[in-house]
């Protein structure tokens, strides 16, 4: 049956169970103390979560240093600007999730080591050292030099001459922005020398770069990913374009048709790319791409577009606001046994889906289908997997949202009733039900349906009629086990156990609540008549042996003569079973 799927927003696209456990640094270590100032932060992973934020200040929580910076999945962060010598360092992490409020972790603190020696040098990075048709208007750029807190630049149109700029602090940035544009067609001198409390760093050399004229409108870029045209992109992607020389930014218009910009509508952007949040499933999205520079803007940039895949959730409902998810919700175990008294074995799903997959494992990972139906038959062990799915069309195109789970098939079989014990008391019983077999066994009194319990002694029971229950955990069935507990009338029990449990191993007369017998003798007796043993009342009677040799399972006879002349005779069985422990 196919499902409609109206009118449902699409907040986050991920599937499992989000952990909550914060992460620890694994570098530095937590409370580390001289910790270089040039160091990586990294912390352990946590699954399932969607990204991480990171702070960084010199106190609990605090963002002096790096304030609450995404990092998305990485879960290493180097710091731009290096660390402060000499500081309590405190690291904020934040757990980000789609959908749900974000979980700030506790603040895990280092401090790090005194700096006595001047930063390294650094190096330009935009424009490089010997690029030509720079923009006139282009900013600065350069690398972090390690133990740096400072820069100097000095600019000029000859070496060393400065008439730009000379020998301006620009503090700990790493670019500068000048005043005015730098003259056109122009050979740039830049010396950029970076310094801390213990000096300048030596003997940096001075770059250079030459620039444009005054300068046309930079080219049009194009979309790297998605590309254009492509299909199944994901609901949160990362939107990324081509640099475009002599651009010092992008305008970015995003829109659900090629007329409105309703999802970004000319948002100017200084990298070339940017992430994208909550698009919605099976919908096509068109892109413009703008690059401009002081000349103006790229004329005539084509409008790109991609598709998104069609999705499955979770998603809100925007009326009830509650998180919907168009998979099937499966309940099954991740063991199952199959009968060895019932080969193949079938197994059954009991989930509401549309359609049911079947797959056997192999050990490298290869799947084969072995059944699309609701059940599959089963005759090995191994490694299986099982899917259920559902099939939903959105706007015309038929989509399948499926739940899957591995499964481990395991051996069993019916439990087999190797001994039964039981103790009397005064006024109740204890009974234990021993068993044997491959599976995994509990055990339930009176019901069928339960309760189970792994327990297989029941205590304290009156006289009456039972029925024990013998559960395969694995589904390979129930064996029903009736008894009767009765105190004996006569005081004669009707049988004995000799297994040395210390539970019944000897026959002996019992003198019952009321009227009781003033038995002096007992004779035991096969069924051919041949006397086995003889013994008085009050000794602990027959221990089922003759001339010291155990007698098999069977019924035998008692002659018993009272102290007043009269004679009882009867028959009782003798229970020859084995000792077991479970």
């Amino acid at each position: 049956m196919l499902k409609k799927f109206f009118y449902i927003v699409c907040l986050f696209c991920i599937s499992g169970t989000l952990a909550q456990d914060c992460p620890s640094l694994t570098n530095p270590l937590p409370n580390s103390v001289e910790v270089p100032v040039t160091t990586s932060i990294s912390w352990e992973e946590v699954p399932g979560v969607t990204g991480y934020i990171i702070s960084i200040g010199t106190t609990a929580g605090g963002g002096e240093i790096i304030n609450e910076q995404p990092v998305g999945s990485d879960t290493t962060f180097t710091p731009p600007l290096g660390l402060p010598e000499s500081t309590q360092i405190y690291v904020t992490i934040t757990l980000f999730f789609f959908d749900r409020e974000n979980i700030v972790c506790p603040s895990q603190w280092f401090t790090t080591t005194d700096v006595t020696s001047p930063p390294l040098c650094t190096q330009l990075i935009s424009p490089e050292d010997g690029d030509e048709n720079v923009n006139v208007g282009s900013n600065l750029l350069w690398a972090y030099a390690p133990l740096a807190t400072g820069y100097r630049i000095t600019i000029g149109t000859a070496p060393g001459s400065g008439n730009i700029v000379n020998d301006l602090d620009v503090g700990n940035e790493l670019f500068y922005n000048p005043a005015n544009n730098f003259p056109s067609e122009t050979l740039i001198y830049v010396l950029i020398a970076p310094y801390n409390e213990n000096g300048r760093a030596a003997n940096c050399e001075e770059e250079s770069f030459t620039t444009g004229d005054i300068g046309e409108p930079p080219g049009c870029t194009m979309l790297i990913t998605p590309e254009d045209g492509e299909v199944n992109v994901e609901l949160s992607p990362l939107i990324e374009w081509a640099v475009v020389p002599g651009a010092l930014g992008y305008i970015v218009n995003i829109g659900r048709s090629p007329f409105v910009n309703d999802i970004l509508d000319g948002v100017a952007f200084f990298t070339n790319s940017t992430f994208v949040i909550n698009f919605e499933p099976n919908k096509t999205y068109f892109v413009r791409i703008i690059p401009f520079n002081d000349a103006g803007q790229a004329q005539n940039c084509p409008q790109e577009s991609f598709s998104t895949i069609l999705g499955c959730g979770p998603f809100v409902d925007p009326e009830t606001g509650e998180l919907v998810s168009l998979n099937p919700e499966i309940n099954f175990p991740e063991q199952v046994g199959i009968c060895l008294n019932d080969l193949p074995t079938r197994i059954n799903s009991t989930d509401n889906a549309d359609g049911y997959r079947w797959f056997r494992v192999a050990a490298n990972g290869d799947e084969a289908l072995i059944s699309e139906e609701s059940y599959v038959e089963i005759s090995e062990t191994g490694t299986y997997r099982y899917e259920a799915y559902n099939l939903y069309d959105q706007e015309g195109v038929i989509i399948e949202c499926s739940s899957s789970q591995i499964f481990t098939v395991v051996s069993s079989e019916k439990a087999l009733v190797e001994d039964f014990r039981v103790e009397e008391g005064f006024d109740l019983f204890n009974v234990t039900i021993i068993v044997s077999g491959i599976g995994d066994y509990e055990f339930a009194l009176g019901d069928a349906g339960g309760p189970y319990s792994e327990e297989n002694q029941f205590n304290d029971l009156e006289e009456g009629d039972y029925v024990i229950y013998i559960k395969d955990q694995n589904g390979c069935g129930i064996v029903e086990y009736p008894f009767r507990l009765k105190f004996p009338e006569t005081g004669f029990p009707p049988y004995f156990s000799p297994n040395e449990d210390g539970i019944n191993d000897r026959w002996q007369y019992r003198p019952p609540r009321s009227n009781a017998l003033p038995i002096t003798r007992i004779f035991i007796y096969d069924r051919y008549g041949r006397l086995l043993s003889a013994f008085d009342a009050g000794s602990e009677g027959w221990d089922g042996t003759y001339n010291g040799n155990a007698l098999p399972s069977s019924s035998y006879w008692y002659v018993a003569y009272t102290s007043d002349g009269r004679i009882f005779k009867g028959f009782f069985t003798l229970a020859r079973t084995r000792q077991r422990n479970r």
